[in-house]
């Protein structure tokens, strides 16, 4: 991300607008520390977690800067999660969402990452935060079938199954979700993998039908297209399973319906009176002194 994107960021972020000044300093603070000190710091994430930061982390650096990257969905996980779930982070990078769910709400949570030093980070927060009883770690990749794929390695959060023209890449064992998940368990889901979310779902046709996965996050951003994929079929899939597209307004605690998916994550929903009691009924949380 370019220094003019992460500015723009910090400064319209939802837990930032009536803080800017406090934000901005966040980022100087780190900027600062990142030059004099290459080694990983340890830094505050939600009320009783914490997190790895290193500079090159996007991910972790996100969460710094704002209290929760992605605003609307880490916040839906964390208003919808209950500790009797099973939560399923698929492309987990470093576990930003594996820590607010087995951390912050104690759910059960299976944490997938197939880059090999990235899962170490991975593990390394899930120890910080004394969650291991509660987090399952996967070292593989997801998709339609049991195999070995090629991944790039060397790319953060952008990561992916590699094209054939792409170098600096690693073998890494793939599984299928219907095969690897228990299906009565699973509530939500997130999937962050960078374009081959449409190989991920074709392994979840069981998951997808079952009445206990209520809820699914997943990032929809064009990605597809190395691939040849036609990201509009997931949608399309997903809705024959009953799931439908929705954003979610933290604040008000409210899901809008959505004609389609959004350009980066878009929360999909089956039985929404379910999810929309659990979520109104959910106990507060406080990020950056903000109750949500």
């Amino acid at each position: 991300m370019s220094l003019k994107h992460t500015i723009k960021f910090i400064l319209n972020h939802p837990l930032n607008r009536h803080q800017r000044g406090k934000a901005v300093m966040r980022f100087l603070r780190w900027q600062i520390r990142s030059r004099l000190n290459s080694y990983p710091s340890i830094y505050p994430y939600g009320e009783k977690s914490k997190i790895i930061v290193k500079q090159g982390l996007t991910g972790a650096t996100g969460n710094l800067y704002a209290g929760l990257h992605e605003f609307a969905d880490m916040s839906f996980l964390l208003h919808f999660l209950r500790p009797t779930d099973l939560f399923v982070d698929i492309g987990a990078n470093i576990g930003s969402y594996t820590i607010l769910g087995a951390s912050e709400r104690r759910a059960e949570t299976i944490s997938i990452e197939p880059i090999p030093q990235t899962f170490k980070i991975l593990q390394e927060n899930i120890v910080l935060n004394n969650v291991s009883e509660h987090v399952t770690c996967l070292n593989i990749g997801m998709g339609s079938k049991k195999g070995i794929l090629k991944f790039t390695k060397y790319l953060d959060t952008v990561n992916h199954v590699a094209s054939s023209n792409e170098k600096d890449t690693i073998d890494v064992h793939v599984d299928r979700f219907d095969e690897l998940i228990d299906l009565n368990k699973t509530a939500l889901v997130k999937m962050d993998v960078e374009g081959y979310e449409t190989e991920v779902i074709k392994g979840m046709d069981k998951a997808l039908s079952n009445t206990n996965f209520k809820a699914l996050i997943i990032e929809l951003n064009g990605s597809g297209r190395r691939y040849g994929y036609n990201e509009n079929a997931i949608h399309e899939k997903l809705l024959t399973f009953n799931f439908l597209p929705y954003s979610y307004q933290p604040f008000y605690r409210t899901l809008t319906k959505l004609e389609s998916y959004g350009k980066e994550n878009t929360i999909y929903i089956k039985d929404y009176d379910f999810v929309a009691q659990r979520v109104h009924s959910a106990t507060s949380f406080n990020i950056h002194g903000k109750s949500i």
